[in-house]
């Protein structure tokens, strides 16, 4: 065994205090779910942002204590987020080819949107000052979040009109940095993509590159 101050870490992963047992081999936040407001980064000058751009996330971690302590941990896991991005923009699919258009303040159109489905993978490098018996502590938990989008759709809805499809130029596999700080419930959450949300080579009815990287800040509530 290992003696450490008063507490006693033996093979059966047991802590005993002043002849207490108590369990040392507890895990950490291993479900989480969040809610975003989703920023578009290097958007053409004549796009913007439009309405309120937000995404919705849970899923599964696997928590992996690194050290005896269990501070620090690995976290793995399997997700599924949902994230829709208003802008000015417009895209039209004819003849299998999606062309872009900036709609300016006169044009008549209620919503735009990008809507992602997206089957995510986070890898975390966790630290938190948790200990068996405290349930509430501070946690900084950073990472990289990688996406499968398996429904990427364009929508469109003016006054006289709706138009959807899926739209192909939507970059399937997407991924980006995470950092999740915060003490007991309330967690801020940040993802910044490190890849564009549209494939390479994508542009608007002005040759401009389309070349929108999201990032995302919200909170995000983590259970045992």
């Amino acid at each position: 065994m290992i003696v450490i101050g008063l507490h006693c870490l033996c093979a059966t992963g047991q802590v005993l205090t002043s002849g207490e047992v108590r369990d040392s081999r507890y895990f950490e936040d291993q479900f989480y779910t969040g809610l975003t407001y989703n920023f578009l980064m290097d958007l053409p000058s004549e796009v913007s942002q439009r309405n309120l751009s937000y995404g919705l996330q849970a899923g599964f971690i696997k928590d992996i204590p690194l050290d005896v302590f269990r501070t620090i941990a690995l976290g793995v896991g399997l997700g599924y987020g949902i994230n829709s991005y208003y802008t000015n923009l417009k895209a039209v699919e004819e003849s299998g080819q999606i062309t872009y258009t900036v709609l300016d303040e006169k044009a008549d159109f209620k919503r735009s949107k990008i809507a992602t489905h997206v089957l995510e993978l986070p890898i975390q490098f966790r630290w938190r000052n948790s200990t068996p018996e405290e349930y509430k502590f501070w946690r900084i938990y950073s990472g990289l979040k990688m996406g499968y989008v398996f429904d990427g759709r364009s929508k469109f809805v003016s006054s006289s009109a709706k138009n959807s499809f899926a739209n192909s130029d939507v970059r399937t596999f997407q991924y980006g940095l995470t950092l999740d700080v915060g003490y007991n419930t309330f967690n801020i959450h940040f993802y910044y993509a490190l890849k564009s949300l549209f494939n390479d080579g994508v542009i608007d009815e002005l040759g401009d590159p389309l070349q929108l990287k999201p990032l995302r800040v919200g909170l995000i509530f983590y259970i045992l």
